[in-house]
């Protein structure tokens, strides 16, 4: 029992994942699959869970073994110039992307969260006004590196929304039954709506991430004398938090499911989503879920710029000094673009979001595959590299995002047309 109560008190990289995947993305692609779906794609979902298991604890045993980042790792492993300008290309191409598109997604969340608890800024010039303020807010903070209180109260109330959700999961009275026929199916609706399976697999498997945990991982034990014991407790912290949040997340599916689904409703926007909390909290849902919307998308406003700069400032070899001009122009040039689009874009909130998760399941592919090169390297991870099974593990969840990527495509490709058409 002593053991156990150390490895919670060690608790910490794992639930920084769990929390950064727990954003508007989530909350939106979950009540939307919930809501569209029923119970029938919470196999995606656990399945996104076990696959972010396995991806998160490798990057941790990474950043414990050889106390470097994702970045830095790939620089070692890639000595040539023209390996490391190709690395180099890869990953900032796939971080900036992503994360441009995670901060849209979590900007519009922000204001969908406003827009639901207050109707009367649910227009377009309300929109830009937030869209403003949020961003102007976040740069500040991030410029001035003092936003680790303020995270931590948003982060609590994104928990408390979580917990109400795992309340409203048994409130709603959902089908037992059919919850573990979708938990266990692995069918996919009649028309094949990949566009909401990849974004589930890509709002929880979240590329930048595997670089944050990486970093944060080494930071907390990577200068710890017993190795195995650092990455027992990195094990237990990985599978408990990245569990919860998985469970939470769940959760979500199943009151959008035994809620809007049930009455045949339809997302459209956050009032909309706050539908399946009111058998709990009746006509404060919507306030309540605005709040927990908002305090969603602003936790990941503030990490999505910051990890974008970590990976490329690791990959460049430029150190992780927040101080430096640098490493703040990555940060803000993720700001920006996120600003931009947030505030361009004549599409509706939640396909926006919808968009975002599924932009960042198409990069998967890419950050799982370098991440599993370094993994196996004899000179970075010496005696701790992958074991045979965990390689066949990692390769078969690889596998499964080049899947869903390849059948998310088309659906890709006419949500991108519709975000530009508005």
């Amino acid at each position: 029992m002593s053991n156990i109560g150390q490895r919670i008190k060690n608790v910490g990289p794992g639930a920084l994942v769990a929390a950064a995947f727990i954003g508007p993305g989530t909350v939106t692609s979950c009540s939307i699959s919930g809501a569209t779906a029923g119970y029938t794609l919470l196999w995606a979902m656990l399945l996104s869970v076990i696959s972010v298991i396995i991806m998160q604890s490798m990057a941790a045993r990474l950043g414990i073994v050889s106390g470097m980042g994702l970045g830095e790792a790939l620089r070692t492993k890639f000595t040539s110039a023209g390996a490391r300008i190709l690395i180099s290309i890869l990953v900032i191409a796939a971080v900036f992307v992503g994360n441009i598109a995670y901060e849209t997604g979590n900007l519009t969340g922000s204001i969908l969260g406003v827009q639901a608890a207050f109707p009367a800024l649910d227009n377009q010039t309300g929109k830009i006004v937030m869209a403003v303020i949020l961003a102007v807010i976040a740069f500040i903070l991030l410029f001035s590196g003092s936003y680790n209180r303020v995270e931590n109260l948003l982060t609590a109330l994104v928990v408390l929304m979580g917990v109400i959700f795992l309340i409203c999961a048994f409130a709603a009275s959902p089908d037992w039954g059919a919850v573990l026929k979708g938990l266990f199916g692995f069918k996919v609706p009649a028309g094949g709506d990949w566009m909401t399976v990849a974004a589930l697999m890509g709002t929880t498997v979240v590329p930048y991430n595997i670089y944050l945990h990486a970093a944060s991982a080494s930071t907390k034990w990577g200068h710890s004398g017993d190795k195995d014991d650092a990455l027992a407790n990195s094990r237990f912290d990985s599978v408990i938090s990245i569990g919860l949040g998985g469970i939470i997340s769940m959760a979500i599916i199943i009151c959008a499911a035994a809620t809007i689904h049930a009455t045949g409703g339809e997302i459209a926007s956050g009032a909309d989503m706050a539908k399946a909390l009111t058998p709990l909290l009746g006509n404060w849902a919507t306030v309540i879920f605005g709040i927990g919307l908002f305090a969603a998308g602003a936790t990941s406003m503030l990490t999505a710029p910051l990890a974008a700069a970590f990976a490329s400032s690791g990959i460049l070899g430029w150190g992780e000094d927040m101080k430096k001009g640098r490493f703040k122009a990555f940060w803000i040039i993720v700001l920006a673009f996120g600003l931009i689009a947030t505030c361009t874009l004549g599409a509706s909130p939640t396909q926006i979001i919808l968009f975002a998760q599924a932009a960042n399941a198409l990069l998967l592919p890419i950050t799982g595959i370098l991440l599993l090169i370094v993994a196996n390297d004899n000179k970075i991870m010496q005696n701790h590299k992958n074991k045979m099974w965990f390689n066949i593990l990692v390769v078969l969840v690889i596998a499964i995002f080049i899947f869903i990527a390849a059948r998310n495509m088309r659906a890709f490709i006419s949500g991108l047309q519709a975000l530009i058409s508005g």
